[in-house]
């Protein structure tokens, strides 16, 4: 579940994610819909603040260019002193993932294991909208497409059209009464889309108490429970800089992550966004026998670059053009 993130909205609700599918790119038929444009950033907190305040129900699917599939249930409840959620995997190894606000706890029942941790609700589906950020028509354009239908719901098509290269584009269906997403596309300089996020199946407004969903976060007897907090930190403190920002890009908040087991020190989690896309800049202490192989990956929407650096070891992971993060490897640079 690693990878039930979608882009911007990369359904991380939870911080979970499922690996990505495959999916054509596709349009909404219907004619513009008349009307005052609203601006990129009216579009965006509209639909974050019907992420909050609703409550729903439903199945999500995210597909990709690689060719497979994935989805999960999610129960979601949205009131003004917490944000609740539930997400099922209903594709792989049996998986639940709650989030309170920033607590998340994972459940593995193959290994009768908890995975608690406290973690930024940075992404979570259909969260758009990062950090407060009020620079975003500095880097995106919003258009208006049309109407259309998903899965059964009127939605607004809303195109957000990036203004270089560093990042890429997305098209948004949003519920028109709520303006909730209910499906996602990211989208390549070409138009051709990389990752779609969707409902297949939704209930608004479902009658969801908060309260239950917090009872099932219990640990169940006999399970163990693993804890993986990061320490807030700042690049400074950790001997890191970079000698020239990515256009866009600002940083939000660095972490010290715990250390894999058999390792002298955990790695330091440098975090970038722009609004929309965000970039995880992971630097730890080179080591020969697990880091093997340098070079940009991608899987979906989601772009992997990994280089030593001296006795160090960058992975570099976004939901952004190559370009983007070879930008970041190359600005980074050790202090001390």
């Amino acid at each position: 579940m690693q990878r039930l993130r979608s882009s911007a909205l990369r359904l991380m609700l939870a911080g979970a994610a499922l690996a990505g599918g495959g999916v054509a790119a596709q349009t909404p038929t219907a004619q513009p819909v008349p009307g005052a444009e609203r601006g990129v950033t009216e579009w965006l907190v509209r639909m974050q603040e019907a992420s909050r305040v609703r409550s729903y129900v439903g199945t999500f699917v995210v597909s990709s260019s690689a060719g497979g599939m994935s989805s999960a249930r999610i129960w979601h409840v949205g009131d003004p002193a917490q944000q609740i959620e539930r997400v099922e995997v209903l594709t792989g190894a049996p998986r639940s993932t709650f989030r309170r606000n920033d607590e998340v706890m994972t459940f593995l029942p193959e290994h009768r294991l908890v995975r608690a941790e406290r973690r930024e609700a940075l992404g979570q589906f259909p969260n758009l909208l990062k950090g407060g950020d009020t620079t975003i028509a500095e880097h995106y354009a919003a258009r208006r497409l049309g109407a259309d239908r998903v899965a059964g719901f009127d939605a607004d098509v809303v195109h957000l059209v990036p203004r270089d290269g560093l990042r890429f584009g997305y098209r948004v269906w949003s519920e028109r009464r709520s303006g909730l997403v209910v499906k996602m596309q990211t989208l390549d300089a070409e138009g051709n889309v990389l990752e779609q996020s969707a409902f297949s199946e939704l209930q608004l407004d479902a009658p969801l108490r908060a309260d239950r969903l917090a009872q099932m976060m219990q640990t169940p007897a006999g399970w163990r429970v693993e804890r993986a907090d990061a320490v807030k930190t700042s690049p400074a403190a950790e001997g890191w800089a970079l000698r020239q920002p990515v256009a866009g890009f600002k940083p939000l908040s660095c972490y010290k992550r715990p250390a894999p087991a058999g390792t002298a020190d955990g790695a330091i989690q440098w975090i970038f966004s722009d609004g929309l896309a965000s970039v995880s800049l992971f630097v730890e202490p080179y080591d020969r026998q697990r880091h093997l192989k340098e070079g940009v990956m991608a899987a979906g929407a989601t772009q992997t670059l990994t280089r030593r650096m001296d006795d160090w070891w960058l992975t570099a992971v976004g939901e952004v053009p190559p370009a983007t993060l070879k930008a970041f490897a190359q600005s980074l640079e050790r202090r001390r």
